[in-house]
């Protein structure tokens, strides 16, 4: 028995202690393995997007297989985040955990619990780990054949769509009459420094097109002249042979290829000097062009020209430091130059030019679908020039239009040539650009929701000096300058209000956001996949039967823009659905039935982005405090009016977003003691100060980071808090403050704010507040109802920074307005609104010189324009709304020349 029992022992030691040895270190090296893991997870994105690019750049069976490449990649990458995801979970509830329980059995049942769960996550781990080796050595092996063979044919279609715009006929451009003219004009006049002119644009508008029409007018104008194509894979040496072929005549050339590059530039400084020369760089990409090449062209200060075209106003800017810069932004055609060209191009002869009556209104939506893009109108109409002309076909065709655009080979250059702008962008800004695909055909998108949107989906990288807010509008002003995203709208201050993409960048987007997984877009249920993984999620229609069969806990993201109202059990279901979200957002009127948030909303631990924006939602649960990685909280429009004082357990919340039109009289957010715990608030619009309670005021003096302020109902008393408030917060840059009473208020006080940019006061005031007057970075001032009886404007003259200034609905009662000699020197728009006892408006001698818009609306006492008017150098755009008769008929008679507006 004995024996038996020691051969046992020595089984037990030989084969049962090693595999429970590995999984104790296996158990052990888990957080160092989930840390791995997300380095892991940045080199596997950059291979997803390299395997990406290849797979755009070949066709046949070679697509294929880099296609379903990149799917295993993808979704390797999907179940690695997975891991990192659900081990954060399981930590985070370890910590929070009730540590009530001392008994030695209640311990060692955790412990065992903990110990469970983290081998799960070992040998889950264990089986990415081995995939991601594979994935490494394969890539490793395949990659350099395969960039090789799909480096080569990328550049041919490029180089063909390169081609076609320089040898179009004169009839076959449209369009182009007034940019044609103006770039003619800054050619062959100005300055006699050499100057460079640029054409930008996004891909397809036609700046090559528009540009060889110039350069054929233009260039006998000049001694040497010469046309150069960039485009993304050039080098200066390469550019610089190309010059000289163009300076020298055929038989005096000499052989440049064995010349390295200091002696190619001398070369083509020696042929440029003291001669007038004209060169088109077309399709400039790289940002350091102009560094590279400047040193060539030689400024002799006899008129020299240099145009470049480009998709990236960075390239444009970076030419600043040494030419004279000129710039042309070349806006898409208007719908009647469309039609015209689309007629050209889809009739040809046919019909003199014309279009049938019975497919006029089928061309025109055909047109609308273009938004104006020339190269997508050349193309569509050539593809419908070989068509019946029947409507039943065209209508087919229409219907059939975004489809079209992945799998019809006559409208493969549209795609191509959108093609190349995505894979030109930084890695960074990838996930950026495709996120607008989240967003329907059409939408114009809040730069307010987007910024802590691409934040809390883990896009923004953290860069020293700066918040995430600003590191991700720089990732979103980068994108207006390569021409991929455009403005759809200012701010009264001028900054960026919202922004969106063309029709047929949305439809590249949303097919690269299949191939990737990215996000998927549903309006009925036979749109989902069947199979694979769902990442972001947008429900366009049809929520509830969506809602209900969507239960995928891989998705991170879901947006819904349904106006169908959500049942309460869809609510109720979707912490359980959609455990591992970091992005929620209700749009529309989804949530109209004053739906209840049941307690387990707070499920929803890894919650970074929650907005019930134009809700009914009434009360928040208490379950919202355990939502640790909230940063953005959106509640406006909504019928929230008290937060639960869980809410200051949120020590991550960024922005505290609960206002809607009504609440400066009726009211706003009340605030109870402890909100000086939301150490890492930057946002918060807009807090009731009617019932800030003593301790509700010491917690707000200690949210130091605090940026964004937004305070209704101020009374007289709260004058010493808001002067203390604002002394204290020395990071403020935006204030709103709302007056609640009929009876004007006294705030005048002393404070030091030395970053304020943005002043809204809504409300009496018994006199101009002096305080204002001293903010020397302000740089919009906004005033609505304050009922100022003696004239603002001697205080403000002196403000170096002050932009923009607005002046509403009975803000002055005054008679008139007095703009001081030499003051407002940067001030560029002015609005003026139902100021119903304003008479005159004076304009003294050297004042307003910057200024570019002037507003007046509904003024009915104001019988004369303003004095002064005809000699503000800078003014584009005099706006007038609903004025008086008499205004109007003095407005005709003094516009002269001047194109300004009248309504």
């Amino acid at each position: 028995m004995e024996k038996l029992q020691e051969i046992a022992a020595s089984l037990a030691v030989d084969y049962l202690l090693p595999p429970l040895k590995k999984a104790v270190n296996s158990v052990m090296e888990v957080p160092k393995d989930v840390a791995d893991m997300k380095d892991k997870l940045d080199r596997i994105q950059a291979i997803i997007h390299d395997v990406d690019k290849m797979a755009a750049a070949e066709e046949g069976n070679s697509h294929d297989g880099l296609k379903a490449k990149l799917k295993q990649l993808v979704e390797t990458s999907f179940c690695m985040e997975d891991i990192a995801d659900e081990y954060m979970i399981h930590e985070e509830k370890q910590l929070g955990d009730d540590p009530g329980c001392a008994a030695l059995p209640c311990k060692a049942i955790d412990f065992v619990k903990t110990t469970a769960s983290r081998l799960q996550f070992a040998y889950m781990n264990e089986d990415v780990k081995s995939e991601f080796r594979g994935i490494k050595e394969r890539n490793e092996s395949e990659d350099s054949s395969q960039i090789q063979s799909s480096g080569g044919n990328q550049n041919i279609p490029f180089d063909n769509l390169r081609m076609a715009p320089l040898y179009l006929k004169e009839a076959e451009v449209v369009g182009f009459d007034g940019p044609r003219d103006t770039l003619e004009k800054w050619l062959k006049e100005g300055r006699k420094k050499r100057t460079v002119i640029s054409v930008v644009g996004m891909g397809g508008l036609g700046k090559t097109t528009l540009a060889k029409k110039v350069f054929d007018k233009v260039r006998n104008h000049f001694t040497l002249h010469a046309w150069i194509t960039v485009s993304q894979s050039y080098t200066i040496e390469g550019l610089l042979r190309d010059m000289l072929l163009n300076f020298v005549e055929e038989e005096k050339r000499v052989d440049h290829a064995s010349m390295d590059k200091k002696s190619l530039i001398d070369q083509v400084r020696k042929h440029l000097h003291h001669k007038r020369y004209v060169v088109v760089f077309d399709d400039v990409w790289n940002t350091l062009f102009w560094q590279e090449m400047e040193f060539a062209l030689i400024d002799d200060e006899n008129g020299s020209r240099i145009l470049m075209t480009t998709r990236n106003q960075d390239v444009v800017n970076s030419c600043k430091r040494s030419a004279v810069i000129k710039v042309h932004e070349l806006q898409p055609l208007t719908l009647e130059k469309s039609l015209e060209l689309f007629y050209t191009k889809a009739f040809g002869s046919d019909f003199d030019g014309h279009c049938p009556s019975n497919l006029k209104d089928i061309s025109t939506e055909i047109v609308k679908k273009c938004q104006g893009l020339p190269l997508a109108i050349v193309v569509i109409g050539g593809l419908l020039f070989n068509e019946k002309r029947e409507i039943l076909k065209w209508q087919r065709f229409y219907q059939n239009l975004s489809s079209e655009l992945g799998k019809n080979l006559s409208l493969s250059p549209v795609k191509k040539i959108l093609d190349f702008s995505y894979h030109d962008l930084p890695y960074n800004l990838k996930p950026c650009f495709l996120y607008f695909g989240i967003y329907p055909e059409d939408y114009k998108v809040e730069r307010g929701r987007l910024i802590p949107q691409l934040i809390a989906e883990g896009f923004v990288k953290s860069e020293a000096t700066k918040t995430l807010e600003e590191v991700a509008e720089k990732y979103l002003n980068e994108l207006i300058q390569r021409s991929l995203v455009q403005v759809s709208s200012f701010t009264k201050g001028g900054k960026i209000k919202s922004c969106g993409v063309h029709d047929l960048v949305h439809e590249i987007i949303r097919e690269k956001n299949q191939d990737l997984s990215f996000c998927h877009s549903a309006s009925e249920r036979e749109n989902l996949p069947r199979s694979g993984m769902i990442r972001r999620l947008t429900i366009a229609s049809g929520s509830n039967n969506l809602m209900g069969s969507v239960v995928n806990s891989n998705i991170r993201s879901l947006h819904v823009f349904s106006d169908e109202e959500l049942s309460e059990s869809s609510v109720e279901r979707m912490p359980t659905n959609y455990r591992l979200l970091r992005v929620l957002h209700f749009e529309g009127d989804s949530l109209h039935n004053y739906v209840r948030l049941t307690e387990n909303f707070g499920d929803l631990s890894l919650l970074t982005y929650l907005s019930f924006r134009n809700s009914k939602i009434v009360n928040l649960p208490k379950s919202v405090g355990v939502l640790h990685n909230l940063e953005t909280l959106d509640l406006r429009e909504s019928g929230v009016r008290r937060m639960p004082r869980e809410i200051y357990k949120l020590k991550k919340l960024r922005h505290l977003l609960v206002y809607d039109k009504l609440f400066g009289f009726l009211g706003g957010l009340q605030m109870e003691g402890g909100i000086g715990d939301l150490t890492s608030l930057q946002t918060l619009r807009d807090m009731d100060a009617d019932h800030v309670t003593e301790e509700v005021m010491k917690g707000l003096e200690r949210l130091t980071q605090l940026r964004v302020l937004g305070l209704t109902c101020v009374r007289g008393q709260f004058k010493s808090s808001l002067c203390s408030l604002i002394n204290k917060m020395q990071r403020l840059d935006k204030l709103y403050i709302t007056v609640s009473t009929f009876r004007s208020i006294n705030l005048q006080f002393d404070v030091c704010a030395p970053v304020l940019q943005k002043v809204r006061i809504v409300g009496g005031l018994k006199e101009f507040p002096n305080w204002v007057a001293k903010l020397q970075n302000l740089v919009t001032l906004s005033l609505t109802r304050t009922r100022l009886t003696d004239d603002p404007l001697p205080l403000l003259k002196d403000l170096p920074y002050l932009s923009s200034l607005f002046i509403n609905h009975s803000a002055y009662k005054g008679e008139v307005l007095q703009f001081p000699n030499r003051g407002f020197q940067n001030l560029k728009q002015i609005l003026l609104r139902r100021l119903y006892g304003l008479k005159s408006i004076v304009i003294e001698d050297g004042a307003l010189p910057s200024l570019e818009k002037f507003k007046l609306v509904d003024i009915h006492p104001l019988k004369k324009l303003p004095s002064g008017l005809n000699k503000l150098p800078k003014l584009e755009v005099f706006h007038v709304i609903d004025m008086s008769y008499e205004f109007e008929e003095n407005f005709h008679l003094n516009r002269g020349q001047r194109q300004w507006i009248i309504e």
